[in-house]
């Protein structure tokens, strides 16, 4: 039932992606608005998930994701009647707000049973909930806007969402019991939640990492569809293809990778990762030949589902020292954090660039990362044979 109900959660999401950037675009907006709008599917969780990893800490799981989903799905019933650029503007951010007490409940969860279940399958959690948001998700809702208009897609998302309420109960009853001692709530934990993020040089680590990649995702996910559309010329359909090419590999990489993750060690498949993603990202950047975007974002599932299996082993370590909801709360953040500065950034460097030249330039980034990265390990092994 935790896979079902991730996997419900991520179709919802992943048809909600798709949904808002091909109506952003239906509805005339500009690159800085649709900037804007990618950004704003963010700024709430930015805010939200620390406090919301207090509150899943404090009363459990089970309520925080009832309510947040209960908001979520009213939000998207009332896209319904249709908009403009602004009101999807304010829809979308308002939605950002109410997320966090979905995924941060539902990770909790996971980070507790991480503990037993072992480095080798921290992908499958985050794989089920992909599945549904990169493949199932971004197809369904690229069919249905072709074959029953935006309303009853918005229609069908609000509906998905209370199917998970119906749900979830049976995932939180087996596995999200509130916790024995109750956390503190207010202001000072809060506090005490940012220094960690401040004075842990593990989780500066871990956040800044988590936080340039899902940046990567976030800007691919809403952009590559705007520019399959607009400079390659493909339908609706066939751009949503690309999300579903990339969601393929990641999903590959979070199920069957954490073994390889394990052997190689953290810092040589963080070396590949960077290697990879700097050569598909290349490739998009680079071309518009359709053939040449479906390879890169298949090497971009890949390198992202790579980094995605260390990041969540080490976050559910640091939360068995601080608190899982704490962990899922810092988690929530720094990937958030990523979305915001890679859509927002992104949609500003688009409108001088070009949106598909900003694929070249994080390209370019991540080549310079796998460099110094490259050169750290040949000073590790060259200290180790003295």
């Amino acid at each position: 039932m935790f896979a079902l109900l991730a996997s419900l959660m991520g179709v919802s999401v992943g048809m909600a992606q798709v949904a808002t950037s091909l109506y952003a675009v239906e509805l005339g907006s500009s690159a800085a608005m649709l900037g804007l709008i990618a950004g704003a599917q963010s700024v709430g969780v930015l805010l939200m998930s620390l406090p919301v990893g207090m509150l899943v800490d404090r009363f459990g799981p089970a309520r925080p994701f009832v309510a947040g989903t209960s908001i979520v799905g009213a939000v998207y019933a009332l896209l319904s009647f249709g908009g403009s650029p602004l009101s999807l503007l304010a829809c979308t951010a308002l939605i950002s707000f109410a997320m966090p007490m979905r995924f941060v409940s539902l990770n909790t969860v996971f980070f507790e049973q991480l503990a037993t279940l072992g480095e080798g399958k921290a992908g499958w959690y985050r794989g089920t909930h992909m599945l549904g948001m990169f493949l199932v998700g971004p197809l369904l809702g690229a069919a249905l806007v072709s074959a029953v208009g935006f309303a009853w897609v918005y229609r069908a998302i609000a509906a998905l969402f209370f199917v998970t309420i119906a749900v979830s109960p049976i995932v939180f009853i087996r596995y999200g019991a509130r916790p024995a001692v109750a956390r503190a709530l207010g202001w000072e934990a809060l506090k005490s939640q940012l220094a960690l993020l401040l004075r842990d040089p593990e989780v500066r680590r871990l956040s800044a990492l988590e936080s340039l990649t899902q940046a990567t995702g976030s800007y691919f996910t809403f952009f590559i569809v705007v520019v399959a559309l607009q400079v390659v010329g493909l339908s609706p359909s066939e751009a949503s293809t690309l999300i579903f090419a990339k969601g393929i590999t990641y999903i590959v990489a979070l199920f069957l990778l954490g073994g390889v993750v394990r052997r190689l060690g953290p810092l040589r498949a963080t070396l590949g990762s960077f290697v990879c993603l700097a050569l598909s990202l290349g490739a998009i950047g680079t071309t518009e030949h359709p053939i040449w975007l479906w390879a890169g974002s298949l090497g971009l599932g890949l390198g992202l589902g790579t980094i995605q299996i260390a990041t969540l082993t080490r976050y559910a370590q640091i939360g068995a020292r601080t608190g899982h909801g704490k962990a899922s709360g810092l988690n929530a953040l720094a990937g958030p954090s990523g979305g915001v500065f890679g859509s927002v950034v992104g949609g500003a460097l688009a409108r001088w660039l070009g949106q598909q030249q900003v694929f070249a330039v994080i390209a370019v980034g991540f080549a310079v990362a796998a460099l110094s990265l490259g050169l750290e390990l040949r000073r590790q092994r060259a200290s180790e044979s003295v």
